[in-house]
């Protein structure tokens, strides 16, 4: 299952709001319609970015900043919880025009996660902060934080002590909204820039203190103006052994391959196999894009010069909007 459109050489966004969708048959008219909603808002304020020249660090920011404000996805407002009852939120952005990239993970307080790995990447030495320390950093920063009833949906709650009646039970969980769900953009700029954020609440009922592909440089984010960019969405612990970006970018740099093909190899062909339910959106630096997955659906979309915004959740047609 896949969705792919033609290079351009004009602008082009890419986002998802995760895979392992809710499944269609439990999937009501009106929830459709507000996933589509968010799906466009967050194309919408990335493509403003893209429309006015702006870079596309800048877009995937802003894209992911939308989801990340949107509680129906995994992400900042919409995260999930631990086993402890906690928010963990992991999130990471990286520019392909030098391969810098800032990251984060174990975050409950700054609204927009996205912003405190791009924090990292330009206003620290480092790459990747966790914890405590990241919190501290951030504050330094001066970004805005929300109490933890911000964050707070009665869904997510509600999923977390489902699970654990399942688990208690002993009974197996078969439902892939619960888990793996994650937020991201990938973009081309009119400079021909590329650049990939991604931003999470992880898996519902994880450990404490367990981290994802999603803030990982080369697994669930990746982006180098030579090759494209990439975020991830699915079953973490298999993307990050496979390396999933980074994997896909290797493809098309030793082997030559298109970034359809190599998007679809490692969705399809390697994580698959593996267990590594999910999938990937994909810009590639000729303007191409790929959005695979091997699972029930994606939350997805993308938008071009052409200003229409492209929206689906399973496998269908996408939908058309302006």
């Amino acid at each position: 299952m896949a969705g792919s459109a033609s290079p351009d050489t004009d602008f082009v966004l890419a986002i998802h709001g995760g895979a392992g969708t809710i499944l269609r048959s439990k999937m009501t008219p009106e929830r459709e319609a507000a996933y589509h909603a968010g799906l466009q808002r967050a194309l919408e304020a990335g493509r403003a970015v893209l429309a006015d020249g702006g870079v596309a660090l800048d877009a995937v920011t802003a894209a992911v900043m939308a989801l990340e404000d949107e509680p129906l996805f995994n992400a900042g407002r919409g995260a999930v919880y631990t086993s402890a009852g906690k928010q963990e939120m992991d999130a990471a952005v990286m520019d392909g025009r030098d391969r810098a990239a800032g990251a984060v993970a174990g975050l409950c307080g700054p609204r927009n996660p996205v912003l405190a790995a791009r924090a990292v990447m330009e206003k620290s030495d480092h790459v990747f902060l966790i914890g405590e320390s990241a919190m501290a950093f951030c504050r330094a920063q001066g970004l805005a934080f929300e109490e933890p009833d911000y964050f707070f949906t009665q869904q997510r709650w509600d999923a977390l002590q489902e699970t654990l009646a399942m688990r208690k039970s002993g009974a197996d969980d078969q439902d892939e909204s619960r888990k793996h769900g994650t937020v991201g953009a990938v973009a081309k700029d009119r400079h021909g820039n590329l650049a990939a954020a991604t931003s999470t609440g992880g898996m519902t009922a994880k450990l404490p203190g367990r981290v994802g592909d999603s803030p990982v440089i080369g697994a669930g984010t990746w982006a180098d103006n030579e090759t494209c960019a990439v975020s991830g969405t699915g079953h973490g612990e298999i993307f990050i052994r496979y390396a999933a970006g980074h994997e896909i970018a290797s493809l098309m740099r030793y082997a030559g391959r298109s970034l359809e093909d190599s998007a679809r190899t490692v969705v399809l062909d390697m994580l698959a196999p593996a267990g590594g339910s999910g999938g990937v959106i994909a810009v590639g630096r000729d303007g191409s894009v790929s959005l695979p997955f091997n699972c029930s659906g994606m939350y997805r979309g993308y938008v071009r010069g052409d200003n229409v915004l492209r929206t689906a959740i399973y496998d269908e047609p996408f939908r058309e909007s302006r």
